[in-house]
């Protein structure tokens, strides 16, 4: 793990609800500070954007949608030919899709977002 994942990871840690709200205009999508934090250090305005078109059309499937992004090991990668994967769920084991990528810059090796509400956000911020 290089200084930045752990600095980030780190960061993350601090983030506990949320006083104020951004909106990503286009789309009216709200986020939390800790998103905020997140698109900054981790340069993932990408994710921020992917993952709210994605859970904003699962909407009507449940009101409440875990975003969980996953790096996939070398092993999985020489085998699937994709670097990650980002899966869209109730966040009780109800797959409603999941998103592979061939490569990717995101710095963390595993990260969970919830998306309630239309407003993007870190769990530990819900």
């Amino acid at each position: 793990m290089n200084c930045k994942t752990k600095e980030i990871r780190e960061g993350l840690q601090h983030f506990n609800g949320s006083e104020m709200l951004f909106q990503i205009p286009l789309l009216k999508t709200r986020f939390t500070n800790g998103i905020k934090y997140l698109a900054n250090e981790a340069e993932c305005f990408w994710l921020v954007t992917d993952a709210s078109v994605i859970a904003k059309s699962l909407m009507n499937k449940s009101r409440f949608i875990t975003i969980d992004f996953r790096r996939f090991s070398e092993e999985e990668k020489e085998v699937m030919g994709y670097e990650a994967s980002i899966d869209y769920s109730d966040g009780n084991g109800n797959i409603f899709e999941s998103h592979k990528y061939h490569i990717t810059d995101f710095p963390l090796d595993e990260l969970r977002l919830f998306f309630v509400d239309n407003t993007l956000m870190l769990p530990s911020e819900y």
